[in-house]
């Protein structure tokens, strides 16, 4: 089961472990919170999860940008 969870974090987003990082709560426990607020607005946090997914992708391609390195000098 683990090495199930682990996979799934590393190719997911990994919008709720960022979220739990920064408002210092567990990420499984934001997970759990997301799946039932989906199951009970009938998916419209998914739209949020991609919204965030790709606000941090953003931000990792700007920061890569601003400072590249070595080898993409």
């Amino acid at each position: 089961m683990d090495k199930l969870r682990y996979f799934v974090e590393k190719h997911a987003f990994g919008v709720c472990s960022v979220l739990g990082e920064k408002m210092n709560i567990s990420a499984s426990s934001i997970r759990l919170y997301f799946i039932y607020t989906s199951f009970l607005t009938l998916g419209s946090p998914v739209v949020l999860y991609l919204i965030l997914a790709f606000w941090m992708e953003m931000n990792k391609h700007l920061r890569r940008h601003a400072h590249p390195t070595i080898w993409e000098l």
